[in-house]
């Protein structure tokens, strides 16, 4: 089994190359699903996240109030952290169960992990990758479609790309780099590229 790490910044296009190495035969494990898995409700992670945050994170279901949540953790860098200190490690645990269980059914599995938070998670992971790929657009691009294509007021988008990882951090995780700067049709010939390096 080949573990891959891929990531990119926010409407860099990851989600793109995520689908296209799937159709290549890989195993896609979305850390994005494990995140809302990590935060169920009924959870340690939730009830983490409410003793740091307060009632008001959480909706009278008991279900995590993201909005309210995000509202809070992109205006304050130090608030973002001690979330990233809860859901991190569980995360990672989800995720190593995700591992074994592909190794287990196919021991010659590539197994892609779809994690956007890399670069911010890198000094906390447990794991090395057999390789990384970074999806990349620059952040004038990345903001460009959060206004086109997710309604977002330019403002926040601006705040939601700068509470990333650097472009330049990200890119000195990379093996290999898919260029998600053009069409879609570019960045999936690009991943076909990178694919075909992968398994040669």
């Amino acid at each position: 089994m080949r573990i891959i790490g891929l990531t990119g910044g926010i409407a860099a296009g990851k989600s793109t190359v995520s689908r296209r190495f799937a159709e290549h035969g890989a195993v896609v494990v979305d850390a994005d699903q494990l995140a809302r898995d990590a935060v169920a409700p009924g959870s340690a992670g939730l009830a983490a996240v409410r003793e740091r945050f307060g009632p008001a994170v959480v909706t009278e279901e008991g279900e995590l109030d993201r909005p309210a949540l995000g509202a809070i953790v992109f205006a304050d860098a130090a608030a973002r952290k001690d979330l990233e200190g809860i859901t991190h490690p569980e995360v990672w645990r989800l995720a190593q169960e995700r591992f074994d269980a592909a190794g287990a059914a196919d021991p010659d599995a590539v197994v892609v992990y779809d994690v956007p938070l890399l670069a911010e998670a890198a000094g906390a992971r447990p794991l090395r990758f057999d390789a990384v790929v970074v999806v990349d657009a620059p952040a004038a691009v990345r903001v460009e479609r959060l206004v086109a294509h997710r309604g977002m007021a330019r403002a926040d988008a601006e705040r939601r790309v700068a509470a990333q990882a650097s472009d330049a951090d990200r890119l000195a995780l990379a093996d290999h780099v898919v260029d998600a700067t053009r069409s879609v049709e570019d960045t999936i010939r690009s991943a076909d590229e990178v694919w075909a390096r992968l398994v040669r």
